[in-house]
């Protein structure tokens, strides 16, 4: 027979079967993860794509090799020091290098021979060798020659008689009339003429034009190229 309990201990042994757990600890704050920013390689690639835009608004305000640091050649070189197989670069290179030799070309037709070399220079030290400037200094040598057979030729008493290249294009009447008139001087003043043509047919109608106004006299002269077209008119040895 099992004893019975006093009724003090049985009321507490009721209490302690009806308590409810302990409640459970709550669970632990995590640190959200820091930011994760830009890999090295997308800087690279923001700051080649940065150099691209500041070399085009450079070449567009031609800002072409100067100031230095801050030209279009400058930033393209910066690009390909980042991305060297950059094609955008070598093409932006190849364009300032054209600019270049197109002025070169424009300088050539006013003679103007130190802008000429200045200008293909700078091409040169863009890109070495590049067969477009080479192509210009060999025109340069030639109008140089040209220039000074004209300095030779134009000695005292010589005269230089500029043809109008509009005018002459056109084979115009006016200057066919032109032509006539300067062939009645070389022909009292027994003159010997050169004709600078910009090409080899337009100093055969000119020369044709001379001889025409004066039928039977035999107009001395030679026909060289160059431009802009005139006469050079000396007196005969």
């Amino acid at each position: 027979m099992v004893p019975s309990l006093p009724p003090v201990f049985l009321t507490l042994a009721l209490l302690a079967g009806c308590a409810a757990p302990p409640p459970e600890p709550p669970p632990p704050v995590v640190a959200p993860p820091p930011p994760v920013g830009p890999s090295p390689e997308e800087i690279r690639q923001r700051t080649v794509r940065h150099f691209l835009g500041r070399a085009e608004e450079a070449q567009r305000e031609g800002f072409i090799t100067m100031p230095a640091g801050a030209s279009a050649y400058d930033f393209y070189l910066q690009v390909q020091q980042l991305d060297p197989g950059n094609a955008q670069a070598a093409a932006g290179i190849q364009t300032l290098v054209m600019h270049l030799v197109d002025q070169a070309r424009d300088a050539l037709r006013r003679r103007a021979f130190g802008r000429v070399n200045s200008l293909l220079n700078t091409a040169d030290e863009i890109a070495p060798g590049n067969p477009l400037s080479a192509e210009v200094r060999k025109q340069a040598r030639r109008e140089q020659q040209r220039a000074r057979e004209d300095v030779a030729l134009e000695g005292p008493g010589a005269q230089t008689v500029s043809l109008p290249p509009a005018a002459l294009s056109a084979r115009s009447e006016a200057m066919v009339q032109m032509l006539g008139d300067i062939a009645q001087r070389i022909r009292q003043h027994q003159l010997r003429v050169i004709i600078v043509a910009r090409d080899d047919s337009e100093g055969r109608w000119i020369y044709g034009q001379l001889r025409q106004a004066v039928p039977g006299y035999r107009v001395r002269g030679d026909i060289k190229l160059g431009n802009p077209p005139r006469l050079l008119l000396q007196k005969s040895q």
